[in-house]
């Protein structure tokens, strides 16, 4: 799938439109056997998902796949490859139909739905996770002060 269709998300528009988005998602690659399997270009599945729960938060689907992402995250294991029938129960960007995310766009037009989710997506923030407290310990006792003075 390249940078068109991520686990949990799709590619920017850098030099296409969300027409031509729209086109690649449901009339080229949502048309093949839902067991086909989605192998991405990038690993951002948890950061992907994390935005699939902010526009779905009542989505048990996304969930449960949050929490297996962020664990084969921690073990350093692939999420990838998902299916296109996973896909279609919690990437956001193949929804554009469904009933909770034309609410979170306050859109009905598929392809309206896909330009605002995008942009909402390009200006997501991913949620600031809580620092080591060794290494805030190691800040506050001067520890890496030799490593931040200038030269």
């Amino acid at each position: 799938a390249g940078d068109t269709l991520f686990v949990g998300g799709c590619g920017k528009f850098f030099e296409g439109t969300a027409e031509q988005m729209y086109t690649n998602l449901t009339h080229v690659l949502g048309t093949l056997p839902k067991e086909t399997k989605v192998f991405c270009g990038h690993e951002c599945t948890v950061r992907n998902l994390k935005f699939a729960l902010k526009v779905e938060p009542e989505n048990e689907i996304v969930k449960k796949k949050l929490a297996w992402a962020k664990q084969r995250d921690d073990e350093d294991l692939p999420t990838v490859p998902s299916t296109l029938q996973e896909e279609f129960l919690y990437n956001p960007f193949l929804r554009v139909t469904e009933e909770p995310l034309q609410r979170f766009t306050g859109k009905t037009d598929p392809v309206e739905v896909l330009r605002t989710l995008r942009t909402e997506k390009d200006n997501f923030k991913k949620p600031k996770e809580r620092l080591n407290p060794q290494a805030v310990l190691a800040f506050d006792w001067g520890l890496f002060s030799p490593f931040l003075e200038k030269k």
